[in-house]
């Protein structure tokens, strides 16, 4: 079968099933000038290499994109990452986002829900609500989500070392809600590898932490079935230095690490992978960031086909939710940051992201302001109505340097996984410091190269100004931590004590156990056990991870 066959084959079969279910959001598209937008572009001639490295979209090895077609019939999802101070504050900000046309959810933590600890822990003296929303029961995850329906909402909550916890108070509230918990559609980030790499909000050992990535897996994909049970990040990753390169060997190394810690726990492959989800970095390079997304997805179709003998197309996909790069945003000039940010955010779209967020332009000062904030939803809503970028399927196809791109960096990924798996895999090129000397290596040498002015970055090494900034600022009240502090006593002064010693009993034995402990944790929390005790308990079972320098 030639190119041609090939094409109309994919026409009459995935295409028109995907049209049949998902209609484009209009009949024709078309330029400025009135030319029809294709589709999708094929090359005018027969080309070997076209099936094997390109195929279709909605098709292995999903190059060209996991949906039919992509954003002709529907948008990727416009998702603001946000959270700050209480509960109440960050809902009156989502409820305003989602007035603006904000598609999706994403919850921002505090350092101290983050890391396990209760509002009023002394270890998080000074830190509540400072870098995200404060959550330490599920009537501060009421409060969190009051008028919000989430069932009829996507939620992204960007926790890791206590994800579970916190899944659980999710589904605790929708419950009250009246929300059946089989329609809810979200994301944990739940990516412990990473922070032990590059971020560092772990708080148990690797093997306890495991155990908790794959209870969720299980529970999620027999009770939750619509919700991301990971988003396997190289976001962080990027941010702490390394490469286009490195960000995808390392994120498709911790996803392989993950997929073998369920299967060893006895899952089977088909039962969870489709719930398996990504987190990437949008960096500056456009032409790279879109060769790195479309080089990634067909790198991890093809471990999922090859490497796992998956058999369903669903697990081959690699779905994926992009940021724009906090690390490239200045504190000089910072009305810049919002070109840099579109760019960023157009690589992403042109590299076929599911959902994206774009951060604001006073992020290097302080916690963006609701002005700023708008401006970053905006950029987003500017390129998917006006640009037209997003009328054809994987647009820059075809390009020679798209395309030499894409296939330098899945070399290069592929030589990466390859030093990882004679190691023994992710976790222990971890425990030997070779993901984090690699890291540091990159870093050291991009700081080289701004300051040796090899690389230009506006207004920081070149094109400088004296200013005086005249931004609006984002300031958290300090009274907030007093006031989560009587929130915590009024609850455990009304609950009742005797179940929650039980529970925590309960607990300790379970974690000592085998048995899934999501159920334990829903349970708990609808008893009002905080965050902080429910870590706690498990920090008595499991003990606390301690990093070692190298």
């Amino acid at each position: 079968m030639n190119l041609s066959e090939r094409f109309k084959k994919w026409q009459e079969t995935t295409l028109k099933k995907s049209l049949d279910k998902f209609k484009e959001r209009r009949a024709r598209f078309e330029t400025t000038a009135g030319i029809e937008m294709p589709r999708l572009a094929i090359p005018p001639e027969i080309d070997s290499t076209y099936e094997e490295k390109l195929g279709y979209p909605g098709e292995f090895p999903f190059t060209r994109g996991v949906q039919t077609t992509m954003y002709r019939s529907r948008f990727w999802t416009m998702r603001q990452y946000a959270g700050f101070s209480t509960a109440e504050e960050s809902n009156k900000r989502y409820r305003y986002l989602l007035e603006q046309g904000q598609t999706g959810l994403s919850v921002a933590f505090d350092l101290p829900t983050q890391i396990g600890y209760d509002a009023d822990d002394p270890i998080a003296q000074g830190e509540v609500g400072k870098v995200g929303v404060s959550i330490s029961s599920i009537k501060d995850m009421e409060q969190l989500f009051d008028q919000i329906p989430l069932d009829k909402v996507s939620t992204s909550m960007t926790i890791n070392a206590p994800a579970g916890v916190l899944l659980a108070m999710y589904i605790a509230v929708a419950k009250r809600q009246g929300a059946d918990m089989r329609e809810l559609r979200g994301t944990i980030q739940n990516d412990i590898l990473k922070e032990y790499v590059a971020r560092g909000t772990y708080i148990f050992p690797p093997a306890p932490s495991m155990r908790l990535i794959t209870d969720i897996f299980q529970f999620c994909s027999k009770e939750v079935p619509y919700w991301n049970t990971i988003s396997i990040s190289g976001y962080h990753i990027r941010e702490a230095g390394s490469t286009a390169v490195q960000e995808v060997a390392f994120t498709l190394a911790n996803g392989i690490a993950y997929v073998e810690s369920a299967l060893a726990a006895g899952l089977n492959i088909d039962d969870f992978a489709g719930q398996l989800s990504f987190f990437f970095n949008a960096h500056n390079n456009l032409l790279e960031e879109v060769a790195k997304f479309r080089a990634a997805r067909r790198m991890w179709a093809r471990i999922m086909r090859e490497r796992f003998k998956a058999q369903k197309p669903s697990s081959w996909q690699l779905r994926f939710h992009t940021q724009t790069a906090g690390s490239t945003l200045t504190a000089q000039q910072p009305e810049n940051n919002v070109v840099r940010v579109t760019l960023q955010a157009l690589s992403a779209v042109l590299g076929g992201t599911q959902s994206l967020h774009t951060n604001s332009m006073d992020e290097a000062l302080w916690l963006p302001t609701e002005k700023s904030v708008r401006v970053a939803l905006r950029t987003q809503q500017i390129i998917a109505h006006e640009s037209g970028v997003a009328d054809s399927i994987d647009p820059l196809a075809g390009s020679y340097l798209i395309e030499h791109l894409t296939d330098e960096i899945e070399k290069g990924a592929q030589a990466y996984i390859a030093q990882i798996d004679e190691m023994g895999g992710a976790m222990q090129s971890i425990e030997r410091g070779f993901m984090q000397n690699e890291i540091q290596n990159a870093a050291y040498a991009a700081q080289q190269a701004i300051e040796k002015k090899e690389q230009v970055i506006v207004g920081v090494n070149q094109f400088t100004v004296d200013e005086t900034l005249t931004l609006e600022r984002l300031k958290v009240d300090q009274s907030i931590e007093l006031g989560q502090r009587e929130k915590l006593k009024k609850l455990r002064a009304g609950r009742d004590e005797g179940r929650v010693t039980e529970l925590r009993g309960r607990l300790v034995e379970a974690a000592k156990g085998t048995e899934n402990l999501m159920p334990f944790f829903i349970e708990c929390v609808e008893n009002d056990m905080t965050l902080g005790e429910i870590c706690n308990t498990l920090r008595g079972v499991w003990g606390e991870y301690v990093a070692e320098g190298f």
